[in-house]
């Protein structure tokens, strides 16, 4: 035991020289908060689990919490406190949380007051609304920070026009949209030359909350750009269909584009430096099979998002809420057919806490 946490204190120190310095952090994110829907069948404002949340607001306001309330089958609020911004948009993601199919898209989001809020509709197979658990982020960068912690971002019309980027690196994100259903997008200088690196998450938007579901279709790079497929399906017949989505791409970074001291992610389909452990750096992480083992990294309040990877319908989310083991997170994925039906596939799990 005593050898262990040696070995932990040790990769934590080693961890923390490789972050970048405090001013670069602060450049990007701006704002940000995650949240788990645990009871999306509340139709009142409740808080939700406290275990399972936190943002930037803490700093200013350490005793609010994120809230949410269901507005009808399968459509629910989540209200991040305080990290509004006027003429800013951000980002959202969302991931469904069952084992029989059920999956989430982002309506909209916007700024109430001072709050954000991010509007999600969740459907069962077949594109139905129905009530699910899931987890939803928000984050919103400005700045350009060093080249070894990137993050970038954008969201696309469904014609593939962008109405709004980030890029850590101060380069462009691109999108070259190829009808039906297909987007080509390039976060240009946010890789590592030559090398697979890195996460990708996709997330699916409609403002009328007809059901739509998008996924990484390919993922390659040429030079230091990553270069990422986006696909968008009609989940009621699992065709290819134009959709609007959100798109996001962090390396050594978490997924709220931040930099914590825990945090990782994986891609089953790669290895190498798409398996990322912020203490003991690349292939640390566990993968057996659709679950992932994050080697202690399940520290104060947690998060997690996934997205599916390959050039089909089938689509992905948690199976469960993930769980710890003496620190180490395990985080179950569960992926289906169109149809529902569950098989094991390729996906895209990333992972971080709040510290």
């Amino acid at each position: 035991m005593r050898r262990r946490l040696v070995a932990v204190a040790t990769a934590m120190v080693t961890a923390a020289l490789l972050l970048p310095s405090a001013p670069a952090q602060a450049a990007t994110p701006d704002r940000w908060g995650f949240a788990y829907v645990k009871d999306p069948t509340i139709t009142v404002w409740n808080t939700l689990p406290t275990t399972y949340q936190w943002g930037s607001w803490k700093t200013l306001a350490p005793a609010a919490w994120a809230d949410g309330i269901k507005v009808t089958t399968g459509r629910y609020l989540v209200r991040f406190p305080q990290i509004g911004v006027a003429g800013a948009r951000g980002i959202p993601h969302v991931t469904a949380v069952n084992p029989d199919g059920r999956f989430c898209e982002a309506v909209r989001w916007n700024l109430s007051g001072v709050d954000e809020i991010v509007d999600v509709q969740c459907f069962k197979p077949g594109g139905f609304p129905v009530d699910t658990p899931f987890t939803v982020l928000w984050t919103l960068s400005s700045g350009v920070v060093p080249a070894a912690n990137a993050y970038a971002s954008v969201q696309s019309t469904a014609l593939g026009a962008i109405v709004q980027q980030y890029n850590s690196t101060g380069g462009p994100v691109t999108i070259g949209p190829s009808s039906p259903g297909y987007y080509t997008v390039r976060f240009t200088g946010v890789g590592t030359a030559g090398v697979q690196s890195g996460n990708i998450q996709v997330t699916a938007v409609q403002p009328n909350a007809q059901p739509r579901r998008c996924k990484v279709a390919r993922w390659g790079w040429s030079g230091t750009d990553v270069i990422a497929l986006v696909a968008c399906y009609n989940p009621a017949t699992g065709a290819l269909m134009d959709s609007e989505f959100v798109a996001s791409f962090h390396r050594q970074r978490a997924v709220t584009a931040n930099v914590p001291v825990y945090f990782g992610y994986v891609a089953n389909a790669f290895a190498g430096q798409t398996n990322f452990n912020s203490l003991y750096g690349f292939g640390a992480n566990s993968i057996g099979g659709m679950v992932i083992k994050y080697p202690d990294l399940h520290q104060k309040e947690t998060h997690s998002q996934v997205t599916a990877f390959g050039d089909s319908s089938s689509y992905c989310g948690l199976e469960k809420l993930w769980s710890d083991a003496g620190g180490t997170a395990l985080v179950s994925i569960a992926c289906f057919t169109n149809a529902g039906a569950p098989i094991a596939d390729r996906y895209l799990s990333t992972f971080t806490s709040r510290i």
